[in-house]
């Protein structure tokens, strides 16, 4: 099975429109897809996007999805960890992560406001 996902030349993307709150995502934190779609409940497909938090945001509790997951850090602070979660780290502009199916990740936290390119896909079968 292919990755779907439509051909998009070089364009302008627009940072001051077109985001959203994920669903479930506390406030602060926004999602602006780039290109494809992920269905979760048939565990396919892909999706590029971007993903910003506001100076402040913050998740509480470790993420962990079905499916794997690379994200780049564009601008910002990302810190990770926490409370029962393990030391603090303190991430910026450069850091990247992959992270296969069932790796909990977070939770998230930023002084600054933070800006990342993530990639979600389910493995082609």
């Amino acid at each position: 099975m292919a990755i779907d996902k439509a051909y998009l030349e070089f364009h302008a993307v627009q940072l001051d429109e077109g985001w959203q709150a994920p669903p479930g995502a506390p406030a602060g934190i926004e999602e602006k897809i780039l290109a494809g779609s992920l269905d979760e409940t048939n565990k396919r497909g892909s999706r590029t996007r971007l993903i910003r938090f506001a100076p402040g945001a913050h998740t509480t509790k470790p993420f962990e999805h079905d499916y794997w997951e690379e994200a780049y850090v564009l601008s910002g602070d990302l810190i990770a960890g926490g409370g029962d979660y393990g030391a603090l780290e303190r991430f910026g502009p450069n850091a990247y992560a992959c992270r296969p199916p069932g790796t909990p990740h977070g939770p998230f936290d930023t002084k600054t406001g933070c800006l990342a390119l993530e990639i979600h896909y389910y493995d082609p079968a």
